[in-house]
């Protein structure tokens, strides 16, 4: 089982072979990256690219890792003891099954991906070490064990947002999704935008990596807002000569989709003033 990209996502050789190294070695691959390089999109293009089902776990700063394996409905429970009209003790019907049992429970290999796990609580990946790695866990109320019919390709992401515990980093293959190149968002565009010309989308992508690589720029655009800008130039049908006149106002046309805090906006405001001056 080997993932070699799909045509509407751009992959690198070593992001290639960390997929796979990760699927041949059965373990967790931790994907980290600025925001917008694609993370959570490579999850669900390596289901794709295998044929595989993608289960996807969303992480919010209240999730706890227990839900990812089941969480037991006592409140129902109680309400039905106290109607008298239900049968209690078939306490399976209390249990809600997690992301991480329909991964388990699935007559097919999955694709489990782990979203973003740097929100949720310091503790939340020691939580799960045990679980992802002997694939089963104990259903305290039930006195079950689940065990994985099917070992899922584990995709893990994180916005490194707060440092992982050791002992997870251990269990997992790493990679590092950097910002892509100038050539290789060229073909990522042209992935999206297959019939885009090439001279618009080269003066496109120059204003970009002018604005991505501003000094003091508190935050840089990422590749998902590189693509929205390009998606509203083709929208606005604008020409080689609209995006040559805004190069010359620092800011180019549409610039709300790649610049969003008052302070960048600021910055090339001042940027502006300073090349007037120095006119």
């Amino acid at each position: 089982m080997k993932f070699s990209g799909t045509k509407n996502y751009i992959t690198t050789q070593d992001l290639m072979v960390a997929v796979n190294a990760s699927i041949e070695l059965e373990k967790p691959l931790l994907i980290k990256g600025e925001p917008g390089t694609g993370k959570t999109e490579l999850a669900r293009q390596i289901a794709q690219g295998l044929g595989l089902k993608i289960i996807e776990w969303n992480i919010k700063s209240t999730t706890k890792a227990q839900q990812g394996l089941y969480e037991f409905d006592a409140i129902n429970r109680l309400r039905d003891s106290q109607l008298k009209s239900c049968d209690i003790d078939n306490l399976n019907k209390y249990v809600i099954k997690g992301k991480i049992w329909k991964s388990f429970e699935s007559s097919k290999k999955t694709v489990l991906l782990i979203d973003e796990i740097d929100k949720a609580d310091i503790e939340f990946p020691n939580d799960l070490l045990q679980e992802i790695d002997k694939m089963e866990f104990f259903v305290y109320e039930t006195g079950e064990y689940v065990k994985a019919k099917h070992r899922p390709i584990v995709i893990i992401t994180s916005n490194n947002e707060k440092e992982l515990p050791e002992a997870f980093l251990r269990r997992c293959f790493f990679h590092y999704i950097r910002f892509p190149d100038f050539e290789t968002l060229k073909k990522i565009v042209q992935a999206h935008h297959p019939n885009i010309k090439k001279s618009l989308l080269d003066s496109a992508l120059k204003n970009f990596f002018t604005i991505r690589e501003t000094p003091g720029l508190k935050k840089k655009p990422s590749t998902s807002e590189a693509l929205d800008w390009i998606k509203l130039l083709l929208a606005d049908d604008l020409n080689l000569e609209d995006i040559k006149k805004s190069g010359k106002n620092i800011l180019p046309k549409l610039y709300g989709a790649l610049i969003k805090n008052e302070q960048d906006i600021e910055l090339f405001e001042q940027l502006a003033f300073l090349s007037r001056g120095e006119s």
